[in-house]
């Protein structure tokens, strides 16, 4: 986690680079405005009408870009940062390896602390514990519908009427590999696939 010196700059001098947003146009960023200014923050980036989902968002990445070692990352609340546990902990870690410390005001979150790095490493290990348990649901899931016989995958593009049409087909000479495909639509591999997938039966 960044230190209480990095390259010259002390935390009682840091720069406070806020971060605010919300999701909707008629939702109103007055309330984290306020909320950064009070805190300190002499720049405020911000997202208006950007939903947590959203794979751009400008303000964020504005934000990230000003920040420099030894600066602090300051938001209203943590939903605002992360769209998950996973990406949090992601941003976060940028963050850690760059220098650069983070707050979260209503959360009373700050990893310049030593409360807020223990916050931030339990985020980690919730998180890594959290993908072992999707990892194992899955698994399980899988087992479980193999063991009832069900295909996993997508389905196959052609089925096995069509595959058994155009295997006598090419065998009898009336059409070639190449004109079945765009007749069903398919590239030439895939057919060839399917193919091979009947020779095996």
């Amino acid at each position: 986690m960044a230190q209480s010196k990095s390259r010259g700059r002390t935390r009682r001098n840091a720069r406070l680079i806020g971060y605010a947003r919300v999701s909707t146009d008629d939702q109103h960023l007055d309330l984290q405005f306020d909320a950064l200014r009070a805190a300190g923050c002499g720049t405020i980036c911000c997202d208006n009408g950007v939903s947590g989902v959203a794979a751009k968002r400008p303000g964020l990445t504005k934000a990230l870009r000003a920040l420099r070692p030894g600066d602090l990352l300051v938001v209203w609340k943590l939903d605002r940062l992360g769209r998950s546990l996973a990406e949090l902990i992601a941003i976060l870690g940028q963050l850690e390896r760059r220098g650069i410390g983070f707050r979260s005001l209503s959360e009373a979150i700050d990893t310049t602390t030593a409360g807020g790095r223990l916050v931030f490493h339990l985020m980690g290990a919730l998180a890594e514990f959290e993908r072992g348990l999707i990892s194992e649901r899955t698994k399980a899931g899988m087992a479980s519908a193999r063991a009832r016989g069900a295909r996993l995958g997508r389905p196959p593009k052609l089925t096995a009427a069509q595959t058994k049409r155009a295997a006598r087909l090419i065998a009898s000479g009336n059409m070639s590999a190449e004109e079945l495909a765009r007749e069903y639509g398919v590239a030439p591999l895939t057919l060839a696939r399917a193919l091979r997938r009947l020779e095996v039966k």
